[in-house]
């Protein structure tokens, strides 16, 4: 008996173990986009300034759910605003604040991502938290900028199981440095091309010092490319994937920019996401929000965007397969489950595709 109980713990204690084991980023797995290298964090956050955080919420069997907070800069936004522009690839979904920053090109609240029920309760703590700023005692209107994507698989999108704690909490927690990815704030609902999806980043370098990096929430669908890999033929969810869902991409810079041309970096996004193999289905909001990190600059010419261009793609690219490939399995509303993305599988296609070009490079 006291064998069957020491083998028992001892089968416990391995479960536990290979949950808590990291899953790799891309460049782990010599997945590469692109001809910029990154920055140091390979993450938004490696523009100086930006910060991020996350409040993950999980309880009982249908609650799987978040925040992610994106911080242009730590000081006040309202006072200090920033260069900003959105862009709709599709636009089922709702992004709370486009109408102003449009109008204005500035931004001047931090980015919240939630799901897609929870986008009004999250702009309600965020305009209660700008308010509430030391120097904005007087302001009487303030555009707070809220984004989602539709989590309604895995969690209870109906219930109001986020409250203004959790949205600060999120706030509160950013910070510089390396950000966690996958299954974590936001992303914790999410699915993304039939598996798990959830938050990823990444970041570029240009030639000149300059920074870009990006941060995604991905929930949608599409045929699963990899490194220009068609995985899709070879690898099949559990589940089936519709081709709906959501994605919101954050794009950051501190390449003087004005509102116009932050606009033009937008719409390179997209090119990103259309590599890893989206459909931009009908019921797929599909949104971009970009912002300078420059104040006061006088802006670049725009002969010299087309490297900013180029690294947008790239990062978005990459941001999305680390959205998947760190998502852990998770499993939520109705016993549903998100299963990751199998990496020693991906990692056979990988190598295999390699070998393949190997023998027909010239």
């Amino acid at each position: 008996m006291r064998n069957s109980n020491f083998a028992w713990l001892l089968a416990l204690l391995c479960v536990g173990l290979c949950a808590q084991s990291p899953r790799p980023r891309a460049r782990d797995l010599g997945i590469e986009p692109g001809i910029y290298p990154t920055g140091r964090w390979n993450a938004i956050s490696d523009v100086a300034g930006v910060r991020v955080g996350h409040r993950t919420v999980i309880r009982g069997d249908n609650v799987r759910t978040g925040v992610t907070a994106i911080l242009p800069h730590g000081g006040n936004l309202f006072v200090e605003k920033l260069p900003a522009a959105m862009y709709v690839l599709n636009g089922f979904g709702k992004l709370i604040g486009m109408a102003q920053v449009e109008e204005l090109g500035v931004i001047e609240t931090p980015i919240l991502l939630t799901h897609t029920l929870g986008v009004w309760r999250a702009a309600d703590a965020l305009k209660r938290y700008m308010l509430d700023l030391p120097g904005n005692e007087a302001v009487r209107s303030v555009n707070v900028v809220v984004g989602e994507t539709n989590s309604a698989r895995l969690h209870d999108v109906r219930g109001d199981h986020l409250s203004h704690e959790d949205f600060l909490s999120a706030i509160q927690s950013a910070e510089n440095g390396p950000v966690e990815e996958g299954s974590v704030g936001a992303g914790t609902g999410t699915v993304c091309f039939g598996w798990k999806g959830g938050i990823g980043t990444s970041s570029r370098v240009l030639p000149d010092g300059t920074i870009l990096g990006v941060l995604v929430q991905t929930n949608f669908g599409g045929n699963l490319t990899i490194d220009s890999i068609p995985v899709w033929k070879t690898l099949k969810p559990p589940s089936v994937d519709s081709g709906d869902g959501s994605i919101m991409m954050i794009v950051a810079t501190d390449a003087a920019l004005d509102a116009r041309q932050l606009k033009r970096l937008c719409r390179r996004a997209p090119l990103g996401l259309a590599r890893t193999g989206s459909s931009a289905s009908n019921g797929s909001g599909d949104f971009v929000i970009a912002f300078s990190t420059a104040r006061g600059a006088r802006p670049r010419a725009d002969s010299e965007l087309s490297p900013l261009f180029q690294a947008t793609i790239e990062a978005t690219e990459e941001a999305i397969y680390n959205s998947l490939l760190q998502a852990k399995a998770v499993t939520g509303k109705g016993g549903f489950t998100a299963h990751a993305l199998p990496i020693d599988r991906l990692r056979e296609l990988l190598e295999s595709a390699q070998r393949g070009r190997a023998t027909t490079s010239p």
